[in-house]
């Protein structure tokens, strides 16, 4: 045995001695086992972050109590004899300027106070646990109660010295014959114990004697308040005792833990405006417990309502997590971003923590929860989608944009998004298609998924570039939310079915046969005109575009612009163009119509031998447009404005008089 054995053997001892004698003798004093000014100072000023969670802290260690007498009754009935509802009781008194958190548990004996107590990071809940696991090995269920324990660490008490001056536990272990004790400290070296027949008549009570700056936690209000944030479903009730009145705060049932038979749509209705402090209903309530390797339980909820964070740049969700019914954080990152409109809590049975039982230690055990409740929110969307088209569509138009995230982040779901998404069409401008139903009214020959961008379904649905898609029947996919811009380089298709820009690339829509081509005398003016108009329209614009061709996209306006195939889409351009350190903006295609009255009169000119200059004006002009067309304005207003009023004087000058004959 080493000499640091020895040493905490003998004042073990010491401890266990004065445990059982009465008030004859002075109380006894021991030293921490530990460095006790720089732990306590660690514990008290380093661990936590939240002076309130003192009150969690301790009323836990309250439950645990509660909890291993409820397991040992089951040996020895006689344990809860004349007290058996099990309650934690808070009790502010503000004129003595103490706060007492007592509870009729287990209790413990002197020994067990200058162990649990005096030993800083050592958990009677943990001896608990292993006494309680090796005792069940080999038998069914043998864990089960562990489970249900919630302190591991044991120094969630020393968190009292954040509010305390100074600490008093008073405790009687249950069972006959036991003698009461009083453990006392000021946290700053040193405890005392001596025999106290005050104690409860079986528990503990920890009464704090607050700091003048800690006074505020004698209010109703405030306790309240910690209770139904931090507490307010542990497994046992609680209750607030003020005089000689007490009140029950918290049934000591989380809601989670019921069967959803017993649970009404009210029930979870309040619970959820309780836990997203909202005041709409939810539009998916999603209840469950997961086991098999771990155990844990999923209250979660989708808002009816957009929250008002939801595009915060943090991106941050606001899932709880408890373990075994504690709450430990709002911030855990159980969810992807993209779901971070849902609002609800996790509570695990397994889950490690850190020593503050404030923080996550990172283990594959979180892994799989973030990926089941993950997979199960999406499975009851989709559900929900097939079950209540209706229903559905108002979480979509409340949370696609956000949901749409998921495509280019979530490469492992992205089938199952997509499959999630939802659209306006040019089928259906009004309501929203899913991409099953795009697939299913494909035209024959249609080979691609279609889609148009634009800063509005309105701006989008009137672009140039849907003219030949309508002409031919094609339904084209309207994308206004600016993340559209970035899932459809991402996503590779779906069906089988690629998605393709109505505005990037060749359109390759002529194998589509046209719904009505009675109105149109097939004539597209002469090819060799119209060439020569294309070339000399891309000498005078040289660089600006990279190339000038005949369009099959085009049915009622005269040109557009098109992105090169492979290049960023124009509208992704403008965006990326106001950021600091954008690439240089790509050379569009500039496409005619050679169908249009305007470009076969062109051609003609570009023919013959007309003004060479004025056609030049005209070929800008028609750029011009095209950038007009696509939501821009023209690069140079004053040039522009120049080579209009040229080609209008021209337009409006008299023709020539014919000349007089001649006479002979």
């Amino acid at each position: 045995m080493t000499e640091t054995t020895e040493k905490k053997s003998a004042s073990r001892k010491t401890a266990a001695k004065s445990a059982g004698k009465g008030k004859s003798k002075p109380a006894t004093s021991h030293a921490f086992e530990a460095e006790v000014g720089k732990i306590l100072d660690l514990m008290v000023h380093a661990v936590y972050s939240d002076r309130e969670v003192f009150l969690r802290e301790l009323i836990s260690n309250g439950a645990d109590a509660c909890e291993k007498l409820r397991y040992e009754s089951r040996r020895d009935d006689s344990l809860l004899a004349g007290d058996p509802d099990l309650t934690v009781t808070i009790h502010p008194d503000k004129d003595a300027g103490t706060l007492t958190i007592e509870d009729n548990g287990i209790g413990m004996t002197g020994e067990e106070l200058a162990a649990n107590l005096g030993t800083i990071a050592r958990s009677g809940t943990q001896a608990f646990v292993e006494a309680l696991d090796n005792e069940a090995a080999g038998t069914e269920g043998g864990s089960g109660d562990a489970a249900a324990l919630i302190g591991r660490f044991g120094i969630g008490f020393y968190s009292a010295f954040m509010v305390a001056d100074r600490v008093d536990v008073l405790s009687r272990r249950a069972g006959k014959d036991q003698a009461g004790n009083r453990w006392s400290s000021d946290g700053r070296g040193t405890f005392g114990i001596e025999p106290d027949e005050l104690a409860p008549a079986r528990g503990t009570r920890i009464v704090l004697h607050l700091k003048d700056d800690a006074k505020d936690f004698l209010e109703a209000h405030r306790i309240e308040s910690i209770v139904r944030a931090h507490s307010a479903h542990v497994p046992v009730p609680i209750r607030l005792k003020e005089g000689e009145v007490s009140r029950e705060i918290a049934d000591g049932g989380a809601l989670w833990l019921k069967p959803k038979s017993e649970l009404s749509d009210e029930d979870y209705t309040e619970f959820y405006r309780h836990i997203a402090g909202a005041w709409d209903e939810p539009a998916l309530t999603v209840h469950y417990a997961a086991e098999g390797r771990q155990t844990y339980r999923v209250l979660m909820f989708v808002p009816s309502e957009k929250p008002f964070d939801m595009f915060d740049p943090s991106r941050k969700g606001r899932t709880r997590l408890y373990v075994r019914r504690v709450f430990i954080t709002d911030d855990a990152e159980l969810m992807p971003a993209y779901l971070r409109f849902v609002r609800g809590l996790v509570d695990s049975d397994d889950l490690p923590l850190n020593i503050s039982r404030e923080m996550l230690q990172e283990s594959p055990l979180l892994t799989q929860i973030r990926k089941g409740v993950a997979n199960r929110i999406l499975s009851e969307l989709g559900k929900l989608a097939d079950k209540d088209p209706d229903a559905y569509a108002k979480i979509w138009s409340n949370f696609g944009p956000v949901l749409k995230e998921g495509l280019y982040e979530d490469m492992e779901r992205r089938d199952t998004l997509l499959g999630l998404a939802r659209f306006h069409s040019t089928a259906d401008m009004e309501g929203w298609r899913s991409l099953k139903d795009y697939v299913a009214a494909m035209r024959e020959n249609q080979t691609a998924i279609y889609y148009v961008t634009g800063e509005s379904p309105a701006q989008a649905a009137a672009s140039p570039h849907l003219e030949g898609f309508r002409a031919r029947g094609i339904e084209v996919l309207v994308l206004s939310d600016p993340v559209d811009h970035f899932w459809v380089r991402m996503a590779t298709g779906f069906d089988g079915k690629p998605f393709r820009s109505v505005s990037q690339g060749d359109a390759d829509i002529e194998a589509v046969a046209l719904l009505d081509d009675s109105g149109d005398d097939g004539d597209d003016g002469s090819p060799a005109s119209v060439a020569t108009l294309a070339a000399f329209v891309k000498q005078t614009l040289g660089d600006t575009v990279k190339e000038v061709r005949t369009s099959t996209r085009l049915a009622e306006s005269p040109v557009c612009l098109v992105a090169t195939e492979g290049a960023l889409d124009r509208r992704l351009e403008r965006m990326l163009a106001k950021q600091e350190g954008a690439p240089e903006r790509s050379a569009p295609v500039l496409e005619l119509n050679p169908r249009h009255a305007l470009i076969r009169h062109l051609a003609a000119q570009a023919a013959g031998q007309s003004d060479k200059a004025l056609l030049a004006d005209a070929s800008w002009l028609l750029y011009d447009e095209a950038c007009i067309l696509d939501g821009e304005t023209p690069s140079d207003p004053a040039a522009f404005a120049g080579r209009l009023t040229r080609v209008l004087l021209a337009q409006s000058a008299p023709a020539p008089e014919p000349a007089a004959p001649t006479q002979e």
